[in-house]
């Protein structure tokens, strides 16, 4: 098992430093932070995961509190990614010899990584891919929205012996299901890891994965115990997942166009705040219904409430941040509770997140900022 060995104290400083080079999109300083940290004795891994890792974490978060745009949370995610080159090219794959290679025979096991199809966050796959290369493993990576006959077609035409999958948005897991189950009928052991499976992994367990990790470390651990056999493949309509046969789910996704429509209609005449939007304003309000109804089906499919009341206080807290009341978003689950009257499990998981949306506490005044 691998373990972090650059002091922590290090850690945070090449941190920092790579976070206000990011700030400035100053790619030259940002990838001599990286660099500066591994010429003084940081390990590949330790920077991947204990730097870049984080500081990506960071964008995100700002992202989501409004203090960066989507144009700079990308400029900043592209120059993570062009350090994470420039730090592989610096730090090759070692050599696997027979006495040191994670493989049988003195031959490294050869692993495919990708992001599911639909999955465009690539930079946690793309970590695993340089940890694995790091540990002396031969490995396919395939980066960002594979569709799965793709992948499918890619196993065929190579020696893969285990498949790593990940994604980062529980709206995939419908499309992570098809996934897992393709790969296992092929005969391999695949492995799923990235937010989209839950803190503990409980989506990876539904759907019927080989494995789950917490995180690159983790994962990569988890391929050196060695390919397991793959689960044997699931033969019912719904995949195991018995509560799809009250077609909910189904119904919900198809009529996704049209519960925008009438969501937004409705929202049109229960807050009056609506009457001033402009049409910016219209196209993300209709932009958030569509996201409420996503991670809606989401629920549906995984038969946990949780994930959506989850999303839903995520959302009231993004829209506090662009100054949009609360009210609107209550407003928008009525509106849908109402357009789903038949669908009991649907109105089951729409009232969970209306009584999550109402113990949120109401933001104090600010105060003055340090």
């Amino acid at each position: 098992m691998n373990t972090r060995t650059t002091p922590s104290t290090d850690l945070a400083a090449t941190r920092r430093r790579l976070w206000e080079a990011l700030r400035a999109r100053d790619e030259a300083s940002a990838t001599a932070a990286v660099l500066d940290a591994h010429d003084e004795g940081a390990s590949a891994e330790d920077l991947l995961l204990d730097v870049i890792g984080p500081v990506q974490a960071r964008l995100g978060g700002e992202w989501a509190v409004g203090r960066i745009g989507v144009a700079q949370e990308h400029a900043a995610t592209a120059i993570q990614d062009r350090v994470v080159a420039a730090l592989a090219h610096r730090a090759p794959a070692p050599a696997a010899g027979p006495g040191d290679s994670p493989g049988p025979g003195g031959s490294p096991r050869r692993v495919t990584v990708a992001c599911v199809d639909g999955e465009w966050h690539a930079l946690p796959a793309r970590l695993l891919a340089e940890v694995l290369r790091g540990r002396g493993f031969h490995v396919d990576y395939l980066g960002a929205h594979v569709p799965t006959p793709h992948l499918i077609a890619h196993l065929h035409q190579t020696g893969t012996d285990v498949v790593a999958l990940s994604s980062s948005l529980p709206v995939r897991l419908p499309t992570a299901h098809a996934a897992v189950t393709a790969v296992q009928a092929v005969g391999l052991p695949v492995l799923v890891g990235g937010a989209a499976f839950g803190p503990d992994g409980r989506y990876a367990r539904l759907l019927g994965a080989d494995g789950w990790a917490p995180d690159a470390r983790a994962a990569a651990d988890l391929v050196a115990e060695g390919p397991r056999r793959a689960a044997e493949p699931r033969t019912d309509p719904v995949g195991g997942l018995s509560h799809l046969s009250d077609q909910e789910y189904t119904l919900v996704t198809r009529a996704r166009p049209q519960l925008v429509r009438q969501v937004l209609k409705g929202l049109d005449d229960t807050v009056p705040a609506m009457a001033s939007y402009d049409d910016r304003q219209r196209e993300r309000t209709a932009e958030d219904i569509a996201h409420i109804v996503d991670f809606l089906a989401a629920s549906l499919y995984a038969d946990d409430a949780e994930l959506f009341t989850g999303f839903v206080t995520w959302t009231a807290g993004i829209l506090r941040a662009r100054g949009v009341a609360g009210d609107a978003l209550v407003a928008a689950l009525d509106l849908l509770a109402d357009a789903q009257r038949d669908f009991p499990r649907t109105r089951a998981h729409l009232a969970a997140g209306r009584a999550a949306l109402v113990r949120v506490p109401r933001p104090s005044a600010p105060g003055p900022r340090s």
